[in-house]
């Protein structure tokens, strides 16, 4: 079994399951920040998506969105971080 299959085979549906969950925690909450976290952790996930299919097909443009996407996922992890610590504040 070459390694590309192995990829698509194995961890993309990991990933597909991984992702369903993720989204139920979005949709049941309890509270925002939980709804954060589910967030944060799909966007995770689409990451880990791109990068098996990019290792999949041979193609590198996928880990370059890949990139980008980290980017902004901290960029708005920190920006939630942010939030919560001035609203304790009050």
């Amino acid at each position: 079994m070459n390694p590309e299959n192995l990829a698509l085979n194995v961890a993309m549906p990991v990933l597909g399951v991984s992702l369903v969950m993720a989204f139920a925690r979005l949709v049941r909450g309890p509270n925002l920040v939980d709804r954060v976290v589910a967030v944060d952790l799909i966007g995770t996930l689409s990451i880990g998506i791109a990068g098996v299919y990019a290792v999949a097909t041979h193609q590198a443009v996928f880990l370059d969105v890949a990139v980008i996407l980290a980017m902004l996922l901290f960029l708005g992890t920190i920006a939630f971080a942010y939030f919560i610590e001035r609203r304790t504040e009050r």
